[in-house]
């Protein structure tokens, strides 16, 4: 990292980024982390790859987890090959690409790293959960419960959908609704229960889905509970606790107050900052199943000149990291 960046990434410390914690420092000198870059996105109105990604790895990221005292892993970078890329249509790439996700996150898992997935969107859900479903020590697949932290629910189908954004799907997707063959290409199978699903910080929602999610065992966290760490939280992630082998926490970007995130074209008034979910992400790490992490839809380039919607992205990153030390036992 250059001078500049590295004195920009030390003021932004200073005024309220999470700096290296001693409780992490050494606490936990066993971890190792795996950044796993997925940079397919699969919206037909969009270029097949995001820079987001290396976005992320660019600013510095690798130090910053090392200065928790945490050891990492080589960066693993999910890219089709030459025959995958000529494949016919977006969908059905992003499909190759997550399956070739949830690969490298089972690798990962059994190798003993803590997959940290960067993210071009949030359809990439699939790949991560596919991973931590077949990451287990026998042919068995695991039970997998998922908290997806976003402002909008992503429980659309093409049938209640009213953007037709892919992007607005992968919950809904992942739990058997619609799209089976995206869902089994993914790495997916067999699909989440309703009931292992908890959807928190949403807050626009299409009406169709919401009657879809009034209908569903999915289980709420509002952006208060977020905001306060209420006992909510803690919980919801007992609860997932009890029903599955592994959980896999997620944040889209857009979930964030919109100043952190001015660049993101769907951002929705009302939401925590980077820091206040960051420590909610701390608390739900506490939990020794919490075996994965992945952040999404992150600002980049020209949409985040001032860096501060990577830097938000760094606090949740290393707010999640904070609390795998804290844990009364091991996964």
């Amino acid at each position: 990292m250059s001078a500049g960046p590295r004195l920009a990434l030390l003021g932004l410390i200073g005024v309220g980024a999470i700096a290296p914690s001693p409780v992490a420092r050494g606490a936990d000198a066993g971890l190792t982390v795996s950044l796993i870059k997925m940079p397919y996105r699969g919206e037909r109105n969009l270029p097949d790859l995001s820079d987001s990604p290396d976005y992320l790895e660019a600013g510095g990221l690798s130090k910053l987890v090392e200065q928790q005292g945490f050891r990492l892993r080589p960066i693993s970078n999910v890219a089709l090959a030459p025959e995958e890329r000529k494949a016919y249509g977006e969908w059905n790439r992003l499909g190759l690409a997550n399956g070739q996700l949830a690969r490298i996150v089972a690798a990962e898992v059994r190798e003993g790293g803590f997959p940290v997935g960067l993210l071009a969107n949030c359809s990439s859900i699939m790949g991560m959960l596919g991973g931590l479903q077949r990451s287990g020590p026998s042919s068995r697949p695991l039970r997998v419960g998922l908290v997806f932290i976003d402002a909008h629910g992503d429980f659309n189908t093409p049938e209640t959908t009213l953007s037709g954004m892919l992007g607005g799907m992968p919950v809904a997707i992942s739990a058997g609704m619609c799209l089976t063959r995206l869902r089994l290409k993914s790495g997916l199978d067999p699909a989440l229960p309703e009931r292992h699903i908890v959807l928190a910080g949403a807050r626009d929602l299409d009406p169709l889905e919401q009657d879809l999610l009034d209908r569903s065992a999915v289980e709420r966290l509002s952006v208060e509970d977020i905001k306060t760490r209420s006992a909510s939280v803690a919980s919801q992630m007992k609860r997932l606790e009890g029903l599955t082998d592994v959980i896999y926490v997620h944040v889209d970007m857009d979930v964030l107050d919109p100043p952190e995130v001015a660049g993101h074209p769907l951002t929705v008034p009302g939401g925590p900052t980077s820091l206040e979910l960051a420590a909610a992400l701390t608390e739900m790490f506490r939990s020794a199943k919490a075996a994965a992490f992945g952040v999404a839809s992150t600002p980049s380039g020209d949409q985040d000149r001032d860096g501060r919607s990577r830097q938000a992205a760094y606090n949740l990153i290393l707010g999640a990291l904070k609390g795998v030390p804290q844990r009364g036992g091991t996964r």
